[in-house]
């Protein structure tokens, strides 16, 4: 499925100075490069502005000491040239000899340009033209303030490559960064602005592509497409057909995930599914969903688990499962059993992954997927939250270099790590940050992996899984509850 869906390129700081400077290393223009990006932008904004009927004819730029700052320069002429009343607010020019090519031919158009950032509040429009790509330190307290102010004045917001103060490689802020309406980012998508916190602060994405690609530049990651399409069911299918997903979990005061998780899994559209948990949960889940088979956890011992297996296409373990000493001797009696049924298509999530952490030595096989959200994943990495969020894609493959397997590293731009390609989750909203979303995914993974296994990628599932939340979402994102979803599942493996 994976070779019929295009996803787009993503990539690091470091990549895409290279190519620039590969780009200019064959005497092509930076100036030109700087004038042919601002002309797209203004390009682009007035066309925005026209489609969306704004009343925007005032627009201040904000413009910094470097190269970001002369696209802001150009764009601001450009502007002045489509009519707009524009005014530059700046701070002292750099030394770039491009740069100094924008101020002039800002200057050139008669274009007022204030030295101070004491911006009134009477314009329809600002442009952040601060910092490049390049910011990596913390903004002192005159640049907080700076932004700050951008920030709380009104007007649409558009920043010019990445929203000044967010970090182009990580998406965290530092500490304070602008909050764009429209970000109009040069040459190709950072990872910055797709990952992390950068949802906050980017708005509508706009990729200005202004020179080809060449053979040494490669991406670090891949942002997946929504458009995923499920292949037609047969017309001679039946329940066996479609997999059998087994869910294993549901401690004595924990059932609720393991409901989740099987129902997510059938609306997924698994043949059959069965849970396994505590059997103090069994009429719950029979009233709910009857056609839900059912298993007492406390009745299966080694041998049994083992022929109940051979029955099974995937499992998803650890929803509920609890973390007292019943759980523990749970965990390890199923743990050791699954980490060897290389044949099983097996999602490790929750308190899986608690207890994963305490495991020495483990070395998963590739059919084995993990979920964890960022405290699960310090837990395992033995670091902390603010370290993992601080660099979600080295805390990603940090995982897999650790324990091997499969990845979901679960947030706001979602990261996926597949048979070592790095996917970035291009669905989903803050209404999903809600008590059993996880187990949800859990279920929707093992259901898919048991339909269709290799032809489906991770991230198309994770990607699906957001576009469930995305179509809830529609009518208000506040309240949304995971057991909202079944039906949002329902309709997008149908689409």
């Amino acid at each position: 499925m994976r070779s019929t869906v295009y996803h787009s390129p993503v990539y690091n700081r470091e990549r895409i100075q290279a190519w620039e400077k590969r780009w200019f290393e064959q005497h092509n223009s930076s100036l030109g490069l700087m004038q042919q990006v601002a002309w797209s932008i203004a390009e682009r904004l007035d066309q925005y502005i026209l489609k969306n009927s704004l009343s925007i004819r005032k627009i201040a730029v904000w413009c910094g000491s470097g190269n970001n700052a002369g696209d802001g320069y150009y764009t601001a002429a450009y502007l002045t040239q489509k009519g707009y009343e524009v005014q530059i607010f700046a701070a002292p020019m750099g030394d770039s000899l491009d740069l100094k090519q924008a101020v002039l031919y800002a200057q050139t158009n008669k274009i007022n340009i204030e030295s101070n950032f004491s911006v009134p509040d009477h314009f329809d429009g600002h442009i952040d033209a601060l910092f490049g790509i390049g910011l990596n330190r913390e903004l002192d307290q005159k640049w907080q303030g700076i932004i700050q102010h951008f920030n709380q004045l009104s007007g649409l917001k558009i920043a010019i490559d990445v929203p000044s103060g967010l970090n182009a490689n990580t998406g965290q802020v530092l500490p304070i960064a602008i909050k764009a309406d429209i970000t109009f980012t040069a040459l190709a998508i950072k990872m910055g602005l797709v990952t992390g916190q950068a949802k906050e602060y980017v708005g509508q994405l706009e990729v200005i592509s202004s020179i080809p690609h060449d053979n040494e530049l490669k991406p670090i990651a891949y942002l997946t497409s929504p458009d995923i399409y499920l292949p037609k069911r047969q017309a001679f299918g039946h329940k066996g057909s479609y997999g059998h997903v087994l869910v294993v979990g549901g401690h004595a005061n924990m059932g609720g995930a393991v409901i989740m998780a099987a129902e997510a899994a059938f609306h997924a559209g698994a043949g059959k599914v069965t849970v396994m948990c505590d059997a103090s949960h069994h009429s719950a889940i029979l009233s709910r969903s009857p056609n839900i088979m059912l298993q007492d956890i406390d009745q299966f011992d080694q041998a049994k688990i083992e022929e109940l297996l051979t029955q099974i296409d995937a499992v998803c373990f650890g929803m509920g499962l609890g973390r007292d000493n019943k759980s523990v001797q749970i965990f390890q009696r199923w743990f050791e059993i699954l980490k060897n049924q290389t044949q099983l298509e097996i999602v490790l999530d929750a308190d899986a992954l608690w207890f994963l952490a305490e495991e020495k030595n483990t070395d998963l096989h590739e059919n084995i997927y993990l979920t964890p959200h960022s405290a699960e994943a310090a837990r395992l990495l033995d670091t902390t939250v603010q370290q993992v969020e601080q660099d979600r894609v080295a805390a990603i493959d940090q995982l897999q270099k650790k324990y091997q397997g499969n990845w979901v590293l679960k947030g706001s731009g979602s990261l996926i790590l597949e048979n070592d390609e790095l996917f970035v989750c291009s669905t989903g909203n803050a209404g999903m940050g809600t008590g059993g979303m996880g187990d949800v995914l859990a279920g929707m993974i093992a259901s898919l992996k048991a339909q269709f296994h290799t032809e489906i990628a991770l991230s198309d599932i994770v990607t699906l899984h957001g576009k469930a939340g995305d179509l809830l979402a529609r009518k208000g994102q506040r309240g949304i509850q995971a057991q909202h979803m079944a039906d949002a599942i329902y309709q997008v493996v149908n689409i």
